[in-house]
């Protein structure tokens, strides 16, 4: 368990969070939320004691151990399993099947483990960093926007392995789907603030507003009676038959202080310049090939075929490096086919958001004159205003394209798109570099997006929400699924899931012998950690029997006194009554307090049993 205790931290003299705390329990695993710049990032390098803090104070067990995802790519050894055995204690580094079985859930094959870490992309290089801080278990795990790095079947393995993990967990990510199926807790950084609870971020959320909406309430209220107090001062404070009534007003609003009213967060805004298509398709693609080496043998699709009507999403699916940014490429004329025929409707109208047209923004140029560059009739004002959805108000907008960060010129392609009008979106990984509530915003719109959209995404809730075609890329090629991702899961699924459960079938031969002993020690720490819980449910549920038998008696004695008109003896029974009820309330919600943590430790070590066991 760890503790932060009124944490200050301040930027260039601005406050980035002040007297924030928290305490991590045992066993929790706590989703952070924030807008991008909230401090989520910088509240993780505090806890690993990376960066300093201001003020307050952090308790961590001297044997407390924390493990931090880390960007930083340095590797030793000449393979990724080597590297990845580093990782693991002494007594387990015989274990090779440990670090295979997290390499494979990561979307590394036996081959690719026997690979030097080098020669893989950036994002592969940070799963075998994964994989090598999964490997530690640590106490604590740090997990900043893990799911960037993941495709789709790689994300659905992590989000099982940290759901059955055994110590702390804390995340970051903008996939709401992904955290809200992990965490037990929701905990939020908003307006230099920190606030946790128990549950989902639908729970957060709600309950925020609420207290937001209390507080102006609240506010509303005492600046309405500052009001009416002010007015009786000015009224009166000349009149001596009033004077001393006039003074004590006055000294009321001095202690009544000021509630400021709440600051407005920025969001990014989403307005979509949609152009008729009056056609029925909007993109036919026929019999569609591409390698990049122009050769047969390393087609990444082969003889693929597309229609593209005005209202489909067609969401492109599977796992990285199989070619689903090259598809998109491929349609929007990117990069030339090998073979077959693209067709568009004459009335097509594309908007394309991927990795190659963010490396063409042009460095020379303003955020102002970029996003003019996409339309051309668009007056300064609605320029301007683009730029203000974006976030780069005022003078952020005149920033040069070459002085921004990845997100930054993330923002301004998106801008871009929503300056053009266009009928067709092309969208590559578009969540990569939002904040969850921009994420939100943005599927909001697509979903009331009039025309076609094409979207590469690892996000199952935008899959979800917006999908009603797939094309699916597998081993030896793309084929299209006509149905929505929950029918695609439950007709085909990933064969890669099952796939990867044939490398743990290591763990199963090396441990059968065991098994029997590890269940038993299971189920004899379930015991013991659940005992004082069961004695305490046990003794709750007597005494709340009991009360409710002389809350019965009671209510009879009470019908015979008012049958007798003893208005004395019912007044007593009443007092008695009352203070019966009280109690019984509190132990019903002990009760149910304890019911809850003991289903949770319950339901905690079937889930270790069934690990066990599968």
């Amino acid at each position: 368990m760890i503790q932060l205790n009124n944490i200050s931290k301040s930027f260039g003299g601005q406050n980035l969070y002040e007297d924030i705390s928290f305490t991590l329990g045992p066993k929790e695993r706590i989703g952070l939320v924030g807008r991008n710049g909230s401090g989520k990032s910088t509240l993780f390098k505090i806890i690993t004691g990376e960066m300093s803090y201001d003020g307050g104070s952090i308790n961590i067990p001297k044997s407390y151990k924390i493990g931090y995802l880390r960007q930083h790519l340095e590797f030793s050894k000449s393979t990724v399993l080597e590297e990845c055995i580093e990782s693991l204690s002494e007594e387990e580094k015989f274990d090779h099947y440990k670090a295979e079985k997290i390499l494979s859930g990561l979307g590394f094959s036996e081959e690719d483990m026997q690979k030097e870490p080098a020669s893989f992309s950036g994002g592969y290089q940070i799963r075998i960093n994964l994989t090598k801080c999964l490997l530690e278990a640590p106490n604590l795990l740090l997990l900043d926007e893990p799911t960037n790095y993941l495709d789709i079947i790689s994300l659905r393995w992590l989000k099982n392995f940290l759901k059955n993990y055994q110590g702390e967990v804390i995340l970051i990510t903008h996939d709401r789907d992904f955290m809200d199926d992990v965490v037990t807790h929701t905990m939020g950084l908003s307006r230099g603030g920190l606030k946790k609870i128990k549950g989902d971020t639908v729970k957060f959320y709600e309950r925020l507003l609420e207290e937001e909406q209390l507080y102006e309430q609240t506010r509303a209220n005492q600046e309405k009676k500052k009001k009416e107090l002010m007015a009786f001062v000015d009224r009166f404070r000349a009149k001596a038959s009033k004077a001393t009534q006039a003074q004590s007003r006055l000294k009321q609003l001095q202690k009544m202080g000021t509630m400021d009213e709440l600051s407005k967060e920025g969001n990014l805004g989403f307005s979509f310049r949609y152009t008729e298509c009056p056609g029925k398709t909007v993109l036919n693609a026929d019999n569609l090939s591409f390698s990049y080496d122009g050769t047969e043998q390393n087609l990444l699709f082969k003889n693929l075929k597309l229609d593209i009507k005005r209202e489909d999403c067609i969401g492109i699916i599977g796992k990285n490096g199989k070619g689903k940014s090259t598809l998109l490429n491929v349609l929007t004329g990117e990069l030339s086919k090998n073979s077959g025929e693209i067709k568009y409707h004459p009335s097509a109208q594309v908007g394309h958001f991927g990795q190659t047209n963010i490396n063409r923004l042009s460095d020379a140029n303003s955020i102002v004159a970029e996003i003019t560059s996409s339309n051309s009739d668009l007056g300064i004002s609605e320029v301007r205003s683009i730029c203000g959805s974006m976030m780069f108000e005022g003078e952020l907008a005149d920033k040069k394209i070459s002085v921004l960060s990845g997100g930054e010129k993330s923002r301004v392609m998106l801008g871009k798109i929503l300056a053009h009008k266009s009928n067709i979106l092309f969208l590559d990984e578009p969540t990569n570099h939002l904040d969850m509530e921009s994420v939100e915003t943005l599927c909001e719109k697509l979903e009331q997006f009039p025309g076609a959209i094409v979207l590469v995404t690892h996000n199952e809730m935008f899959l979800r929400r917006l999908a009603n075609r797939l094309v699916v890329f597998r081993e030896g090629g793309a084929e299209v699924f006509e149905g929505s991702y929950d029918e695609f899961l439950e007709k085909v699924g990933w064969e890669e899931e099952s796939a990867g459960e044939d490398v743990s079938e290591k763990v199963e031969k090396i441990s059968r012998k065991d098994l029997k002993r590890l269940r038993a020690d299971l189920i004899s720490e379930r015991s013991k950690e659940t005992k004082d819980l069961k004695k305490r449910m046990d003794e709750l549920e007597s005494d709340i029997f009991a009360k409710e038998e002389k809350i019965d008696e009671i209510n009879d004695q009470m019908l015979e006194a008012s049958s007798s008109g003893d208005n004395k003896k019912i007044s007593e029974l009443s007092r008695n009554l009352g203070v019966l009820q009280k109690l019984l309330d509190i132990e019903y919600e002990e009760l149910s307090t304890i019911t809850d943590k003991h289903e949770e430790i319950i339901q905690s070590f079937e889930d270790r049993l069934n690990e066990l066991e599968n």
